[in-house]
């Protein structure tokens, strides 16, 4: 499975062999690696050059270092944790510019709004239906509603991601959306004037959902995005 690596690189050498075997399913989740001895043999390194290979992989998501007398490398899951993790850090620390930010989110959402207004059931309405509906009570409740109201809008959202059926936009929403605070608290005033202009559009996604109107559905998850972000350019510049 393995072979000798090239000592000008040989830490990543090891990496990506054995990124390879996991990824082909010659290294089967929940296997150990062979002890640190025999790998070191194999790959012709020193034990300090496999180790920080290990770490790698470790930090990738692909393996899992345990110690102790069970001890070893054991091989993970591959899953959408790390993509999730990676993308959650850059929007809760603002890393992202806003025009980056909505040119991401227009496309994203846009597509994701599109795919669940084609494939939406009647079940899937109902519940949109019902989270309009706890929308605006909520906003009907004054500024003791308005944290409630931005609960709601989430759950809207990630409600429709499911729809979509699409698992990777499922991951990407629901790590956005868990992160996104921080440009709200920075760019966007708690404004009621602005909650209800939400949910206007919310109202009028769901609408076209509800049609099977795809080109609708985007244009108006599109426009939303835009005009927020607009919003948000100009409380940044002030």
């Amino acid at each position: 499975m393995f072979k000798q690596v090239k000592q000008s690189k040989a830490y990543q050498d090891v990496v990506d062999q054995i990124q390879e075997a996991i990824m082909t399913g010659a290294l089967k989740a929940g296997s150990l690696l062979p002890a640190e001895r025999d790998l070191k043999e194999k790959f012709g390194i020193s034990r300090g050059t496999l180790r920080e290979a290990l770490r790698v992989l470790e930090q990738k998501g692909l393996i899992e270092i345990r110690t102790g007398v069970a001890g070893g490398s054991m091989v993970r899951e591959v899953n959408s944790d790390k993509l999730s993790e990676n993308l959650g850090l850059l929007i809760r620390n603002c890393a992202v510019s806003l025009t980056d930010l909505a040119e991401f989110r227009e496309e994203m959402e846009g597509g994701v709004t599109a795919l669940a207004a084609q494939r939406a059931g009647a079940e899937d309405v109902a519940l949109l239906r019902t989270l309009l509906q706890e929308a605006e009570e909520q906003l009907d409740l004054g500024p003791a509603g308005w944290d409630g109201f931005i609960r709601i809008d989430e759950q809207l959202h990630l409600a429709l991601a499911k729809m979509s059926g699409n698992l990777l936009f499922q991951t990407v929403l629901q790590s956005l959306y868990a992160n996104i605070h921080t440009y709200y608290v920075k760019y966007l005033p708690r404004d009621e004037a602005l909650l209800k202009e939400n949910f206007a559009d919310l109202c009028a996604i769901v609408t076209a959902v509800e049609a099977h109107d795809s080109e609708q559905a985007r244009a108006v998850a599109q426009s939303h995005v835009r005009r927020f972000n607009k919003y948000m350019e100009q409380k940044g510049a002030q």
